[in-house]
């Protein structure tokens, strides 16, 4: 199964200054916000997003509609340091997940789940990644060329 929806909930929004959201902006159509099941946590200075089944815990992001899916997953992924080429296991894995927008309708879209253990990272409790880094005294948050969705 394929989609030419991609779901990020980090540095690759559009209120970040970073090389590879601007690269996104520029080669896909946003959508709006969306939502997907999981729980965010603190990396470093970037997020990470872990799957959950409870409706409870909700991660909030953005849906966009990538014009050319296959090449540009191809340099996300470069990115992401995930895929073909990166030693396992990778600190990201791209995954088809089922994500829902501000309509409520429900879709797949591509996304990046951490895949390293989060033993003592922090949780972000609200599931925006937005909240956090606005609370940060730290600029880096919002330009550093770390990655994560």
């Amino acid at each position: 199964m394929t989609s030419d929806r991609l779901f990020v909930y980090g540095t690759l929004m559009r209120s970040f200054d970073h090389p590879m959201a601007r690269l996104l902006a520029g080669h896909a159509d946003f959508l709006g916000e969306a939502t997907c099941r999981g729980r965010l946590v603190l990396v470093k200075h970037y997020p990470g997003l872990l799957l959950s089944g409870a409706t409870s815990e909700v991660v909030h992001g953005e849906l966009f509609r990538l014009h050319v899916p296959d090449e540009l997953l191809r340099e996300l992924d470069m990115y992401e340091a995930c895929g073909e080429g990166f030693a396992e296991p990778t600190e990201y894995l791209r995954k088809l997940i089922d994500v829902t927008g501000a309509d409520g309708v429900a879709e797949k879209a591509w996304t990046y789940i951490y895949n390293w253990p989060v033993t003592d990272l922090p949780r972000i409790e609200s599931g925006r990644f937005l909240d956090h880094s606005a609370d940060s005294t730290s600029l880096t948050t919002r330009t550093s060329t770390s990655r994560s969705t």
